[in-house]
Order: C-alpha cells, then structure tokens, then sequence
C-alpha cells in the first residue's frame, strides 16, 4: 500500500510539473517592457497552480492514506479473531485427542454418543432399550432392544479407533497409508469378533446385530477406503451405523414396537367388546323375562283391583241389603 502512495505521489507531482512546462511552452514571446506585462509574470503564475496541484495531490495521498489505515486495522481485526479460533480450535482438538488416548475412553465416549441419539429418537432406558444386560449365552451388549413378539435386537458401541488417529497425525503419505490399511483391518477384525459373540440367537433375537460407529467422518472413512466392507459386515450378520443411520434404525424399531403395543391393545379392545356384547345379551334376556313377569304380575293386579274387588264390592251390597230388611231388624231387635 505504502508503494502505491508513492507512485500515485510521484505522478502527482509529474503531473504538475508537465503543466507547468505546458503552460511555459506555451507562453507567447517576451515583448518589450514599454509594451507588455512584467517579465516572469507568467512563470510566477504558472507556479502558483503547480502548487495548487501539489496541495490537491497531498490531499488525496492524506485521504488514501487515512483508508489505508482503516483497512488495515480491520484486517488485523480479523486476524486476530482467526488467531484466536484456530487456538480455541487446536485446543478442542488436543482435547479430544486426550480424551480418545485411552480404549476406555473411547469406549465411553461412544455409549455417550449412543444415549445421545437415543434420547434424540425418543428412547426411554428401562423402557424401549436396555443398558448392559446379560443374554442367555453369558455375553454382556452394550445395549439391548426388546422388540414384538419377544424377540430383542442387541448393540455394541466399542470401536477400534487407535490407526485412525494415527492416520490423522502421520506426517508422511507412506505413514498415512499403512496406518489406513492398519485401520480397515482393525474394524474387519471388529466385526468378525462382533458376529463370535453369540449376539444372534434364531429363538430370542434378530438375524442381525448392531455395531455402532460413533462418527460419520469415520463412518464415510471406513466404507471410502474399504468397498467390500459392507457386504463383509453383512455376511457375519453385523449391521454398521453412524449417528444418522443409527437414528433411523431406532426410528423404525420404536415404530415396529408402537405397532405391535396398538395391535395388542386392538385385541384387548376386540376382545372387550365380545364380553361385553355377551354380558349385554344376558341383560336384555333377563331384563325382558323381568318385564314379563311385570305384565304378568300387572294383568294379575289389574285383575284383582278390577274385577275381583268389584265381586267383592257386589257380595258386600248384597249383604247391606239382606240387613237392612224389616224382618231381618226385627229379629235382631
């Protein structure tokens, strides 16, 4: 910046001085003092606007300089704020890496990942999935799905990550390259290890088991630079899953699982409704045998409140009658 000034300076002032030998080129002959102006009058003014010239292109070299300035304060601005991210960035960076040293870590690391898109995709431990519980054959998976119709799906969340960090740190293509090739053989021997463990029983689980994979960098790494992967995975009945993967298969076992709990209550609903359509049977039979026995009981009432009691109430008339004649009073008197 500082050497553009100085051009555009130099310019300036090459400027003016070109107008002022234009202006004296230009300038009609000297005359004799008794019939023209003073002599160097013209020189004088000339000089005069190269000065104005000089003042304007100091102006603008001032005016250019204050920007420069002004720039340059921003650029430091946002460089320091770059200096300052990429030190926050290096120390989340040896963060982690510390925090991934150990097989321990790494491995806590991952169940944390894993509770993470379980919580994600409306888990409930205790409920939809359950934490270390010991199979039949005495092996212990990390986590345990119960699905319908008894079966369950089992979880493992341990994964050999110590090649790959070493592929990030290499200095070297040749050193890159043999800790990628120690990494790929890692997760084959991880996934052949995986379908040993007696994870897949045909009478309690599924046909196939979860390894969790707790990074889609590594994830996108792993099927890059080993394309058979998959279908090696899937010949020893091993499912891989990154994060996003891992949060649809659980979206369709939740959903599988709801399924079956709607289907199971519509049978208890079906099954309520044959009850009670029973019991309601039942009712009205007893309740129109009841409302015979009422008509009965009603036609016998109406009989004896009607008829009989009219009988009555002739016999009793017929008796005042006998009583109230003559000889009938006389002989009582």
């Amino acid at each position: 910046m500082d050497a553009a000034l100085f051009v555009v300076a130099v310019v300036g002032v090459g400027v003016g001085v070109g107008v002022l030998v234009a202006r004296l080129a230009a300038r009609p002959p000297a005359v004799p003092a008794t019939a023209g102006p003073v002599p160097g009058e013209g020189v004088e003014r000339s000089i005069g606007e190269l000065r104005n010239d000089l003042a304007r292109v100091a102006d603008l070299v001032h005016e250019l300089e204050v920007d420069r300035a002004e720039q340059q304060g921003r650029v430091e601005g946002r460089l320091r704020e770059v200096t300052e991210l990429g030190a926050r960035l290096a120390d989340t960076t040896q963060s982690l890496h510390r925090a991934l040293a150990s097989p321990q870590a790494r491995g806590q690391w991952g169940e944390r990942m894993a509770d993470d898109v379980l919580r994600a995709a409306g888990m409930v431990e205790g409920v939809n999935y359950r934490k270390q519980a010991v199979t039949a054959a005495g092996t212990v998976p990390d986590f345990t799905f119960p699905l319908p119709g008894g079966r369950v799906l089992h979880m493992d969340v341990k994964f050999p990550l110590d090649n790959y960090l070493r592929h990030l740190e290499a200095d070297g293509d040749g050193e890159r390259e043999r800790y990628k090739l120690a990494f790929v053989r890692d997760v084959r021997a991880r996934v052949r290890e995986l379908s040993g463990r007696a994870y897949v029983d045909p009478d309690r689980t599924l046909d196939e088991v979860l390894l969790f994979i707790p990074n889609e960098s590594v994830y996108a790494f792993v099927h890059t630079h080993d394309r058979g992967l998959l279908d090696m995975a899937l010949g020893q009945k091993v499912v891989l899953c990154s994060p996003c993967t891992l949060f649809s298969v659980l979206a369709v076992v939740r959903q599988a699982v709801e399924q079956a709990q709607l289907q199971r209550t519509s049978d208890e609903i079906l099954h309520l409704l044959a009850d009670f359509e029973e019991q309601w049977r039942r009712f009205s039979e007893a309740f129109d045998k009841v409302g015979r026995q009422l008509d009965t009981v009603q036609r016998s009432w109406d009989d004896l409140a009607g008829t009989r009691r009219r009988q009555l109430d002739r016999q009793l008339d017929r008796i005042d009658d006998l009583r109230s004649r003559p000889e009938l009073r006389a002989v009582a008197g």
